[in-house]
């Protein structure tokens, strides 16, 4: 799906996108289940979804073909704490199987093997044109990841990063002075740590133009978890 940047930015005013991933070793992460997660998504009104891997993404663009995808590829390399989406390799992988957008780390972390942010944003865009999220953890790196060519950008790295592990998300801070920075044909997106609708709501009146959400939606493992650990600590 080729669409102009700010086409695509006022398609997405208001809206919320799904994130449907599973963690490794969960019952939950089986192609099936995470397409028919995407498919009752985007039913009941998201705007699109994000999805982690080639495997789901080809899987929910054969049974949604005209669903809008995030696409990335968590992948760990040693020596870097950059993992969504590193390098070049998981960036073609993830257009290959039919993302629209590709989620990528744009914080200043160190990424795997030396590349250089820079040059895989120029890269992406000379051979691939695919276009970028820049997955950020403040201000400075928003902008940055804008300059050099991201269409949108994401809070989704506050909270999570060395440089930001004292904050915790959502990243109301960001929104902001991002909107208020950002070009206006930059898409904004609040993701992170959003659990109701009245955050989302919040977050669009902050001056995102999308939220996404995870965990609190289709993060079956995790909110199980969270019930079973919440209630054993009061017996």
């Amino acid at each position: 799906m080729a669409v102009e940047p700010r086409l695509l930015r006022r398609a997405l005013q208001g809206r919320l996108i799904v994130s449907v991933q599973a963690p490794p070793g969960s019952p939950m992460r089986d192609p099936s289940v995470i397409t028919a997660m995407a498919e009752a998504s985007l039913a009941h009104g998201a705007a699109g979804v994000r999805l982690e891997s080639p495997e789901h993404i080809g899987a929910v663009r054969q049974r949604c073909p005209g669903a809008l995808i995030v696409g990335l590829w968590k992948r760990v390399y040693p020596g870097s704490s950059v993992y969504i989406t590193p390098g070049w390799e998981e960036v073609r992988a993830v257009w290959a199987a039919g993302a629209d957008i590709v989620a990528i780390d744009a914080t200043a972390r160190e990424r795997p093997d030396g590349e250089d942010l820079a040059g895989l944003i120029e890269r992406v865009q000379r051979d691939l044109g695919a276009p970028l999220m820049a997955d950020v953890d403040s201000v400075e790196n928003g902008l940055r990841a804008a300059a050099l060519g991201c269409r949108w950008v994401g809070t989704t790295l506050m909270g999570y990063t060395e440089a930001t592990a004292n904050q915790r998300p959502p990243a109301w801070d960001l929104l902001s002075p991002l909107r208020l920075q950002l070009p206006s044909e930059t898409a904004l997106i609040c993701e992170g740590g959003l659990s109701s609708p009245d955050q989302a709501s919040r977050a669009l009146a902050e001056g995102a133009d999308a939220v996404v959400v995870g965990t609190a939606i289709t993060g079956v493992d995790l909110q199980v978890a969270a019930y079973v650990g919440r209630m054993a600590a009061d017996r």
